[in-house]
């Protein structure tokens, strides 16, 4: 198959959206298909793609944040189905026309609702209900990452009137790169972590599209752990870091809390050995799986995340990890004292997460699934009209 893979981000830029689209890709071409990915050009980026594929870096007529209009989608042809990773702002809505004049199937990964703030709340769901809708309506079919967000999103009320066929894929890790025994080498003098300290380790983007991760919650909790012996490690850059740093410093935590700044891939299984629990607070549906959660699993750390629908069903309450309240510090701040009281409870947790991972969520096994979505979604379509003007040539 040559499948087109279309996302608002790629790596390097750190985020879940082209984290998932990365392996999507590299797993379909491992399988033998071609593969190109379409995202907008970033300027001053080293690039690092995945073997194999052909990323088409394109450049923006306009950007806002994350949202960019790119001219090139447009020119997308001698495809057989194209992949859109949704939300993706003015992208979307041009895979939507380059369907409609050619006849291209096209499915849609539905990450998670965009949930905007101030006056532009009213502007994500005028343009839900006028424009996403119809791009969702399009779709030969529209992948939910679990059936519980699904459910909850602004998915619900569509799957219930029947405008959109929904089937659920979730997210995945590599977890021969995310494993237990990676070395954490000289992590703890690095950060300035002694050798009986316990950590808590955060991991994502500090920009103002995830204004959501709930850095601050987490901040906040820490105030109420009186042991000083616990150091929360903040994994992640962007605009936003200024801004959580210096929270930090207001709250009193400057010497218990370390920014370490963006990390590379290779280093960042480390990180999560090195950790005794991750910690996903993240405060609205604009989290709707939480892939650290996977790799901290596969590393055998147990994790604590926020009860909201998609990224609850990551995790086994109780299990290999705790959920807790949205944006309540204290519940936070009373799990994290449970779960960093008790090592032996840490590392059964831990063996059940990563035995989980193998079992369900390994890209291969995402791969595999997704492939065959595709060959369904093809053997119930017309065919591409540039298929067809290709063939007879």
């Amino acid at each position: 198959m040559r499948i087109a893979q279309v996302t608002a981000t790629f790596p390097p830029y750190l985020a879940g959206t082209g984290n998932v689209c990365y392996h999507n890709a590299l797993a379909l071409a491992m399988a033998g298909h071609d593969v190109t990915v379409f995202t907008s050009e970033r300027p001053a980026t080293a690039t690092s793609d995945p073997p194999g594929i052909t990323v088409r870096r394109l450049p923006a007529l306009l950007r806002l944040g994350n949202a960019s209009v790119l001219p090139g989608l447009l020119n997308m042809g001698g495809f057989d189905l194209v992949h859109l990773h949704y939300p993706f702002y003015f992208g979307a809505e041009l895979v939507l026309l380059r369907s409609l004049v050619n006849r291209l199937p096209y499915v849609v990964t539905y990450h998670q609702d965009v949930l905007l703030g101030g006056f532009l709340r009213n502007a994500a769901t005028i343009h839900h209900r006028l424009l996403a809708t119809r791009v969702l309506a399009g779709a030969s079919v529209v992948l939910a990452t679990s059936w519980d967000y699904a459910r909850f999103s602004r998915l619900g009320p569509l799957v219930e009137r029947g405008v959109v066929r929904v089937d659920e894929l979730p997210n995945g890790v590599d977890s021969r790169h995310f494993r237990p025994d990676v070395e954490v080498g000289g992590l703890r003098e690095q950060y300035g972590i002694g050798p009986g300290d316990r950590v808590i380790l955060f991991v994502g983007a500090l920009d103002r599209p995830h204004y959501f991760k709930g850095v601050d919650v987490l901040l906040r909790a820490l105030t109420r752990l009186r042991d000083n012996g616990i150091r929360l490690l903040v994994v992640g850059d962007g605009d936003q870091r200024a801004r959580y740093q210096t929270l930090a410093a207001r709250l009193g935590l400057r010497d218990r809390v370390v920014f370490g700044g963006r990390v590379s891939d290779a280093r960042l299984p480390a990180h999560y050995v090195l950790a005794d629990a991750l910690v996903l607070p993240s405060t609205t549906m604009g989290e709707a799986f939480g892939l650290v959660l996977l790799e901290a699993l596969a590393c055998q750390t147990p994790v604590i995340a926020s009860n909201l629908p998609g990224v609850r069903s990551v995790v086994a309450n109780g299990e290999d990890g705790l959920l807790v309240e949205p944006g309540d510090a204290e519940d936070l701040a009373a799990k994290l004292v449970a779960l960093l009281g008790d090592s032996r409870r840490r590392r059964r947790m831990g063996e059940r997460g990563r035995a989980k991972v193998e079992a369900r969520y390994t890209w291969e096994r995402i791969g595999t699934r997704l492939e065959t979505i595709y060959r369904q979604v093809l053997a119930a379509s017309p065919e591409p009209v540039a298929a067809r003007s290709a063939r007879a040539r």
